[in-house]
């Protein structure tokens, strides 16, 4: 009788064993036949720690495959409700795989889950792409770096153990950039810019996260790095352009935008910047050069004819100061030197008037158009140009 009563409890140990291996074929079947709630419900049986039952299908790995399954069945499904099992379906299946892989010492599971976890990054990039049209840059980011966890992964890996997914890298760096994690946009950026993914345009990104961090060093580092491996990439040489211009680096600034004028010479902007440059270094003659080779690449750029009618209105204004000077007692002098300043204001005149052509509501310019025709007496405009303000 004792080893009958033994025997009845090995079948008794065996039958609940297979008792709760049968919850994983379970959940498998419901999985299968659109039954996700079941599914979810037969796999969480199956991992209870606290379920004596489940001593058995715990440790067995392909307990965690089909709970990857059923997770990522969820997140594919259309139905609302099947959706609200579970808010991160995708990071709970990626975890399980993990398990499954980890658990399987005699390597009897690794090829079937290598297929799942293929099949997860397909789900994770479709994740990741939504994420980020929907402005949630950090469930992108999120989605995106366990895609690269996914392609790091042994089994996945071990077919082509040198690839680099660039593309990914790099949409990890643009996420953790709209999520203002700048550090690891850097991170990001700098791993895609080793394998040369959008040439020039990587590094320019890589000092703006760093400008954003205000850390002006290394962002000046990076965009002279870029500029060196990319020396005919309009884009870096922007880039550090207006780095220098940031840092009042005003020589510095020309030197490369000189570079760039003769790189892309019917840029208008680099005129444009070429122009003010000048004016910050007081030299009116070449401003005046560069504003109007600006308008002449581009007989619409406002900038160029701003700039340029203000450079002549300014002068004007400070004629008018070197009049008020003249003592009161020399009042043929002072008329002389009046009249000095009409020339700078009949100079501007047919700049403003031009930006008002282009931009007939720019304020500024109607103020100074205002300014300019009450000084030459031309009063049917001032009146016109008054109408216009609403004054």
């Amino acid at each position: 009788m004792k080893k009958v009563t033994i025997l009845l409890a090995l079948v008794l140990v065996v039958s609940v064993a297979f008792a709760q291996k049968g919850k994983v074929t379970s959940a498998q079947n419901f999985k299968d036949t659109g039954k996700l709630d079941k599914a979810l419900e037969a796999i969480n049986e199956a991992i209870d720690e606290s379920n004596p039952k489940a001593e058995k299908s715990i440790p067995w790995p392909k307990t965690w495959e089909v709970r990857g399954e059923v997770y990522q069945a969820i997140a594919a499904s259309a139905d609302a409700n099947f959706k609200a099992l579970c808010k991160d379906p995708l990071t709970v299946a990626l975890e399980s795989y993990k398990k499954a892989l980890e658990l399987d010492e005699a390597d009897k599971f690794s090829k079937s889950v290598k297929i799942k976890l293929t099949l997860l990054t397909n789900d994770l990039t479709n994740q990741a792409v939504e994420a980020f049209n929907k402005d949630d840059y950090e469930g992108a980011l999120k989605s995106f770096e366990q895609i690269l966890e996914v392609q790091d992964i042994d089994v996945v890996k071990e077919d082509n153990p040198d690839a680099v997914d660039t593309v990914i890298l790099f949409n990890s760096g643009l996420a953790a950039y709209n999520a203002k994690n700048f550090e690891k946009a850097v991170d990001y950026y700098g791993e895609a810019a080793k394998y040369g993914y959008n040439g020039a345009r990587t590094y320019s990104l890589i000092a703006d996260s760093y400008m954003q961090m205000q850390d002006t060093m290394n962002a000046l580092k990076t965009v002279q790095e870029g500029f060196e491996k990319y020396p005919s990439d309009n884009g870096v040489l922007t880039s550090m352009i207006d780095l220098y211009l940031k840092l009042d680096k005003t020589d510095e600034a020309m030197k490369y935008l000189s570079m760039a004028i003769e790189q892309d010479p019917k840029n208008v902007t680099y005129h444009f910047a070429q122009g003010t440059l000048y004016e910050r270094f007081g030299d009116e003659e070449n401003a005046i050069a560069a504003y109007t080779k600006a308008m002449e690449i581009d007989p619409t750029f406002f900038n160029a004819y701003y700039n340029l009618g203000a450079l002549y209105y300014n002068k004007g204004v400070k004629q008018i100061e070197i009049a008020n000077a003249v003592p009161a007692s020399d009042n043929a002098k002072y008329e002389a030197e009046l009249k000095k300043a009409d020339v700078w204001f009949e100079k501007s005149v047919p700049y403003m008037e031009k930006c008002e052509e282009i931009n007939p509501e720019d304020p500024m310019t109607l103020e100074s158009l205002k300014n300019l025709y009450y000084r030459m007496k031309a009063m049917d405009k001032y009146n016109a140009i008054l109408e216009k303000l609403g004054q």
